[in-house]
């Protein structure tokens, strides 16, 4: 069995951006720029960035919630790039996914216990007796109650339906969950719950997963490696003690400066990134981090796209100037 579930190769996904009284094409919105991605196999993958980078595009297009316009991605040895239809059957029921809002991702006027069980019915188990049993086994699973079943979404606090999300991506027992910010609009001490019963939940089924987010603290607390995304590509990828204890790329760094700490009067060196992010309708030549990073180089980093390249061990990183550096020491601005 290979080592990899899920192997994405140079994944492009273009938006079109239409105007004027013929809708004719304008722009484009170039949300993913060519991602290559490995997803192994028990793992978690933390995959982060600012909001606007292409973390939920890359999820959705992984789950074939959208069709890459460019690209392939293997699944457990098979091409799942553009299939369609009936063909896209078997797929669906090993890759779930927990959406980010637990408020819109539930149907209202909808049962829970029904929203749960809909999976089994459409990949063909009829017996509603037995969906009805695998829906309470799966509550017990998530630390609800079976009686809660007949239950509305609205008569569930934040965490509670996110949980309800989580059991209705696990009844299919899945290989592959992908979990798209599942924490951000809840409280931190739900957060805390969540993310303890995800780890509880992929020890015990043997998931692999893919957690999106913009929080690097979460993401330490629950990855095994992590991927950093800019502007539609990976920058930086490696395992959790590695980028945390030495990141390579500036923007890593600026991201990781970025995370709060408990005291406040512990000294920092907080990094602070000029201008904005670059539209994806527009992005730069070359890097896309050059106009915001405080060691580009002219002539080099404005022209040149960077290659995620492997640096020592499983680390890769996209920069031309760590790359062509022998120094294993952490990159700073001057």
């Amino acid at each position: 069995m290979a080592e990899n579930l899920v192997e994405i190769r140079d994944l492009v996904k273009q938006f079109p951006v239409r105007g004027g009284l013929l809708h004719r094409q304008v722009a484009t919105v170039n949300a993913v720029a060519g991602v290559d991605l490995d997803i192994r196999r028990g793992e978690t993958l933390g995959l982060v960035g600012e909001s606007g980078c292409g973390k939920t595009t890359l999820a959705r297009i992984l789950v074939r919630l959208l069709e890459p316009t460019s690209g392939t991605i293997q699944f457990d040895g098979q091409d799942m790039s553009h299939l369609r239809g009936n063909a896209l059957k078997p797929f669906r029921k090993r890759v779930q996914i927990v959406f980010q809002d637990p408020y819109s991702s539930l149907d209202p006027r909808t049962q829970v216990g029904e929203s749960i069980s809909e999976g089994l019915r459409i990949h063909g188990v009829s017996d509603k007796d037995e969906r009805h049993e695998r829906v309470k086994e799966m509550l017990e699973l998530v630390g609800l109650q079976p009686r809660h079943t007949g239950r509305y979404p609205h008569e569930f606090s934040g965490g509670q339906r996110q949980r309800i999300g989580i059991a209705r991506a696990l009844i299919l027992k899945p290989d592959l969950v992908i979990a798209d910010e599942p924490v951000s609009a809840l409280d931190v001490s739900v957060q805390a719950q969540v993310l303890n019963l995800l780890k509880e939940i992929q020890g015990e089924l043997g998931l692999t997963l893919l957690f999106v987010a913009h929080n690097l603290a979460v993401v330490e607390h629950i990855s095994n490696r992590v991927a950093v995304m800019y502007l539609g590509r990976i920058v930086e990828l490696t395992d959790r003690d590695t980028l945390y204890r030495n990141p390579l790329h500036p923007y890593t760094e600026a991201l990781l400066s970025a995370i709060p700490i408990p005291d406040p009067d512990r000294p920092r060196d907080r990094q602070i990134l000029a201008g904005e992010i670059p539209s994806p309708l527009d992005p730069p030549p070359g890097c896309h981090f050059h106009p915001r990073c405080p060691i580009a180089q002219g002539g080099l980093c404005d022209v040149k796209d960077p290659r995620l390249e492997p640096l020592g061990g499983n680390h890769q990183v996209a920069c031309h100037l760590r790359v062509a550096s022998d120094s294993a020491s952490p990159i700073t601005g001057g």
